[in-house]
């Protein structure tokens, strides 16, 4: 029985030192495993969120954002630096027919041009156009006009238009529209109060179909209308006038196109009756060429 003490003491001591050894190996395997991880996956800038900051970064205060002058620029410097100044004006002369056209009758030379001046919003527009045959004028008009954009795509003209030619010469104010309508057919539309109570409207409709980038084909529409008979310069009242025409042009550049195209005039109602009285057609078909140049 003196001996039972003396065993359970040797056993208590073999189970205890058996621990120990148990635990630091264990601590030793949960170090081990921990810093393979931390070689695996080492701390990204997230690890140290719970970390207490050092002097250096208690220290540093960030810098504020640099302020943007623009702020306090005045508008016409900003718009100038952006290249967006829409005060600035500009000159341009638009030959957009010259055409020497080859009909029943003698050949003759016809001509469609404008110039314009101004910023985005306004302009002065100086327009003209005409027939040439046997050395004389047969029918011109000149017209001064003032463009304002009203929306997006479009403007209002007003201002003044002197018709010239074989017959007395006549003096119109018009005002009308002028823009770019959908699936892209430019509209031009202007009624005209003459003396005498003479009035007149005005409609041309066209398109450009691209085959190329320099290959272009453009069909053309311009319908003519009048209040009232002017026998001197035999125009009958209502729809005058009807010329259809089509140009294909080659853009060598895109301010010099040469072209080739065919255009059928045809007079109608009252004015189709003055032009045979005066032993002239109604209708006239015509072969054109020409050149569209601007600068």
């Amino acid at each position: 029985m003196k001996r039972l003490p003396a065993a359970l003491c040797t056993l208590t001591l073999l189970w205890t030192s058996t621990a120990l050894a148990q635990h630091e190996q264990h601590r030793q395997h949960e170090q081990h495993k921990q810093q393979s991880h931390s070689h695996q996956h080492p701390p990204g800038p997230a690890d140290k969120t719970h970390a207490d900051p050092s002097q250096s970064e208690r220290e540093h205060i960030a810098p504020d954002p640099p302020q943007h002058q623009m702020h306090d620029m005045p508008y016409k410097a900003m718009a100038d630096m952006m290249g967006m100044d829409d005060t600035k004006r500009f000159l341009r002369t638009v030959v957009d027919e010259l055409d020497w056209r080859d009909g029943d009758g003698d050949n003759a030379i016809a001509w469609d041009a404008y110039a314009r001046y101004g910023g985005d919003y306004n302009k002065v527009w100086l327009k003209t156009e005409g027939e040439r045959s046997d050395g004389a004028i047969e029918h011109a008009s000149v017209e001064l006009l003032w463009d304002r954009v009203f929306s997006r795509w479009w403007s209002v003209q007003s201002g003044a238009r002197h018709d010239f030619g074989e017959g007395p010469s006549r003096n119109w104010l018009g005002v009308g529209v002028q823009g770019l309508a959908p699936y892209f057919f430019e509209v031009e539309a202007t009624a005209y109060v003459g003396d005498g109570g003479r009035t007149a409207a005005r409609l041309r409709v066209e398109y450009e179909l691209l085959f190329t980038q320099r290959l272009i084909l453009q069909p053309a529409i311009e319908l003519n209308a009048y209040g009232k008979d002017d026998p001197a310069n035999r125009i009958g009242s209502g729809v005058s006038d009807l010329e259809a025409s089509l140009r294909l042009r080659y853009e060598f550049r895109r301010e010099f196109a040469p072209y080739i195209g065919a255009a059928w005039v045809r007079h109608l109602g009252r004015t189709a009756g003055l032009m045979r009285a005066a032993g002239d057609e109604s209708s006239d078909l015509q072969l054109l060429a020409g050149i569209r140049f601007w600068f």
